[in-house]
């Protein structure tokens, strides 16, 4: 993914080195970062239970999925330095989609081919028996011919395949060009990338993401038998055919970047991502017309998440990822040696609503370690005391909350145990029964007549991805000062009955030096 609506967002976190490193175009020979592996183990704001790589940057999810029995994540790597550019795939294998094991890079940029500036995002899919890659790739070419004008740069995306016969997905075959070469004709677009096939009947399906210039962002469908020979057949989804279930701001520039189009229960559910936030709809899907009406909308996440991709999980669910991205100055990541990382595997499902849910994996709770349980039996300041006890050691643990919601206010706030710093606080007014507020920012927690709200926070190093009512979902990045971990603790303010239950719970790191896995 690269995008000339996310020159903001990209441009605030890189600089020239990134640039003159995709200008060069050709493939680096992987290098660890110059930060000595010690220091990147020490690190404490360094996540412990999520996927990254042993140095360097990582962005988007690219082509997650299972096969053979084991799940495949691939992202985008830089092998060079800890700042964005010379993209490549980075690919890591687990059982579980909690524990991982690196692999080597897996697709790199090839000298004078048509991803000599970058491998850029893509999507798997199996075809007899056969794992294949649809994904972007990029290379310098004159402004007339390019697709992406990203300030200096003038750069044409085209679709390419790649294939492989190898059980563990690490060797792949390129074919030599790309099977889908430009836009369609006669549109003038500002990005055309990130493919997303499907099968559906006799037919491939795949949406690219793209935007028309002073339009806006646009979802483009296409259709194949072969996966190689590729048919325009309309936009599916755009700004202007979506009144108010399009993003808020208007980018006469933006690209709707990402997209993916499913099933899921009874309805389809497009996602796609701009502006730096990731998007979701859902509605109806005319088969025959293949169109698509959208019947809700919303934020698949209200934080420091972006570019997610979904899978299929080996039970049939439907799990989406995301590039958890930094939100510290680029000197202090590039000095750390290490930027971006993984979200935890989250499952999406359809409520009785039509509205979109999720919720964590259930694999993630196989970390958890010792547990601090409220004891019901305790009333008042007792029950008080006791929630004031409940701790973690480090960064590093979850926080599970259910919480009554009535005609009293309430605030959960977890603190750092060795300095006066807050590092989240959770509000909640009555007389916005809809919504909590984090960090006073307004979080839409729907109703449900009957239900206690819970609220999940699992916390990582510097990271937190907060779950409220299996809708609201908040990825927040902090970074604790010191050269230590700091230890965390809960407050709680407000009537102590209308808390239910809370558990606190250790988290096991997935790696003994949080560098490999």
């Amino acid at each position: 993914m690269i995008s000339s609506n996310r020159r903001n967002f990209l441009s605030g976190i890189v600089g020239a080195t990134a640039l003159s490193l995709l200008r060069r175009g050709h493939a680096a020979e992987p290098a660890l970062t110059a930060v000595p592996g010690s220091e990147l183990a020490a690190d404490p704001r360094r996540p412990q239970f999520h996927l990254l790589p042993a140095a360097n940057w990582m962005n988007d999810p690219n082509a997650p999925v299972y096969f053979q029995g084991r799940y495949h994540m691939f992202y985008q790597f830089n092998p060079n330095q800890a700042v964005w550019g010379d993209m490549h795939w980075g690919h890591a294998v687990s059982e579980d989609m909690v524990h991982w094991k690196h692999l080597p890079v897996a697709l790199a940029p090839t000298p004078g081919g048509p991803d000599e500036a970058g491998c850029f995002t893509g999507t798997a899919v199996l075809q007899d028996g056969i794992v294949l890659v649809l994904y972007t790739a990029v290379h310098s070419a004159p402004e007339e011919q390019a697709t992406s004008k990203d300030g200096p740069q003038s750069l044409r995306e085209t679709q390419c395949l790649a294939t492989t016969t190898d059980p563990e997905l690490k060797s792949w075959n390129k074919l030599p060009t790309p099977v889908l070469s430009s836009p369609p004709s006669g549109m003038q677009v500002n990005g055309f990338r990130d493919p997303s096939p499907w099968r559906q009947g006799d037919w491939w399906y795949m949406v690219i993401g793209s935007g028309i210039a002073n339009r806006g962002g646009a979802v483009l469908l296409y259709r194949s038998r072969d996966l190689r020979s590729w048919e325009f057949l309309h936009v599916l989804a755009d700004r202007d055919g979506f009144g108010a279930h399009s993003p808020e701001a208007f980018d006469p520039w933006e690209v709707w970047e990402c997209p993916e189009f499913f099933s899921l229960g009874e309805k389809h559910v497009l996602i796609y991502s701009t502006g730096g936030r990731a998007y979701w709809q859902s509605g109806e899907l005319n088969p025959e017309a293949m169109t698509f009406r959208a019947e809700h909308s919303g934020l698949l996440d209200y934080g420091s998440m972006y570019a997610p991709k979904t899978q299929l999980d080996k039970h049939g669910n439907r799990i989406l990822w995301g590039w958890v991205t930094e939100a510290r100055p680029q000197a202090e990541f590039k000095a750390a040696g290490w930027a971006g990382l993984m979200s935890l595997p989250r499952v999406l499902s359809i409520g009785a609503d039509g509205r979109l849910r999720t919720t964590v994996a259930e694999e993630v709770t196989s970390l958890r370690g010792r547990e601090q349980k409220l004891d019901n039996s305790q009333e008042g300041a007792k029950r008080l005391a006791q929630v004031g006890s409940m701790q973690l050691e480090s960064c590093c643990g979850e926080f599970l909350a259910s919480v009554g919601r009535g005609q009293e206010p309430f605030m959960l706030a977890l603190h750092s145990t060795a300095a006066d710093t807050r590092f989240l606080q959770l509000l909640y007014d009555p007389l916005y029964p809809g919504q909590l507020t984090v960090d006073a920012r307004p979080l839409p927690v729907p109703l449900v007549h009957g239900e206690d709200l819970e609220i999940r926070v699992l916390i990582d190093g510097s990271v937190m991805e907060i779950f409220a009512g299996g809708v609201g979902v908040w990825t927040k990045r902090f970074y604790p000062a010191g050269a230590k971990p700091q230890g965390v603790r809960l407050t709680w303010t407000g009537k102590v009955e209308s808390l239910k239950s809370l558990s606190v719970w250790e988290m096991k790191p997935i790696s003994s030096d949080r560098l490999t896995t």
